[in-house]
């Protein structure tokens, strides 16, 4: 069992390597891919169940503590992702599924490997953990609704059955998970303790199956796509944190802002765009899962560096009031 362990912390660790190889395997080999589509679904709720499992009251502390913070966090992300998506589709004149895709994952929840890049950021990790809860928790009401409002103008959206999905996918599984853990107890630990390695092969097998069902269209528009999706991902980092500054947070809410909006449940986002709109528009998720975790690996770093200057400066002038 601590073999597995250490493979899953392993490869939680390099999540970003593997969703980008097997998405390039994936796009020169789809044919060894393509039946996998079916499992995305069961996947993402697999994913939300390992997150109820991990989630605990102490988690949703902070929402009592410092509600504001967390508020601010909330309504930072469900405003900035989907408005900056919403922009961004008006610019590049972005053709119709592309565009739902590109608005779709904006309209997600956090991401799941946001609190991981929180952690070695050094930022406020019980801010980004209560934020990503409290987003995920709100997802079933307000991603339909953001995606209804957003993208009918491209394509016609059903806010009832993207609802009943995000219900059966997301809300469901997590709060199975969180019964589970107040029913076994400790039993639960060595299931905790594999989750990293779960969640990234069901993450990877769900961007295969959507790279490997859009490889032609990829080929023909995934230049602009990811264009697309690395301005999304920037701006959500620095809308987040300047959100932060803005209201004069500390140095560690601001990073912990940055990485909360700006990364997304891509998962989902996947999910939701195969199951009621097309496999191109699942194309934005599967490309914004590769991304953001490299991207937020990279600003995690960034952030660490930034905490380790100010301790430096912070020690050298009490030295010198001594």
């Amino acid at each position: 069992m601590r073999a597995l362990a250490a493979l899953s912390r392993f490869v939680g660790n390099t999540f970003a390597y593997w969703v980008l190889i097997f998405a390039v395997v994936a796009f020169v080999q789809p044919t060894w891919f393509i039946g996998l589509k079916g499992a995305i679904v069961p996947l993402l709720g697999l994913v939300m169940f390992g997150m109820g499992l991990t989630l605990k009251l102490d988690d949703f502390a902070e929402v009592a503590r410092h509600p504001w913070r967390v508020a601010l966090g909330v309504v930072a992300h469900f405003v900035i992702m989907p408005g900056v998506a919403w922009l961004l589709c008006q610019v590049f004149h972005l053709p119709p599924e592309i565009a739902v895709g590109v608005i779709l994952v904006g309209c997600c929840p956090s991401g799941t490997s946001s609190n991981v890049m929180t952690w070695l950021a050094r930022g406020d990790l019980a801010l980004s953990v209560a934020i990503a809860a409290v987003t995920t928790l709100l997802a079933p009401l307000l991603t339909p609704a953001l995606i209804w409002l957003l993208a009918s103008a491209w394509l016609p959206v059903s806010f009832m059955e993207l609802f009943w999905s995000i219900l059966q996918v997301v809300l469901l599984p997590i709060v199975l998970g969180v019964v589970a853990q107040r029913l076994l107890g400790d039993k639960v630990r060595h299931a905790v303790e594999v989750l990293p390695l779960v969640s990234v092969v069901s993450i990877v097998i769900i961007v295969t199956a959507v790279v490997a069902a859009s490889q032609a269209k990829i080929a023909e528009s995934g230049l602009l796509i990811m264009a697309v999706v690395m301005l999304h991902n920037s701006f959500g980092f620095l809308l987040g944190y300047f959100t932060g500054h803005l209201f004069k947070l500390p140095l560690a809410q601001r990073k912990s802002l940055a990485l909360e909006v700006g990364m997304q449940n891509s998962g989902l986002g996947a999910a939701l765009a195969s199951a009621h709109f097309s496999p191109l528009a699942a194309v934005p998720s599967a490309l914004f899962s590769v991304w953001h975790n490299i991207s937020g690996a990279l600003l995690s770093t960034y952030f660490r560096r930034m905490s380790e200057k100010q301790d430096r400066e912070t020690l050298a002038a009490r030295q010198a009031a001594d």
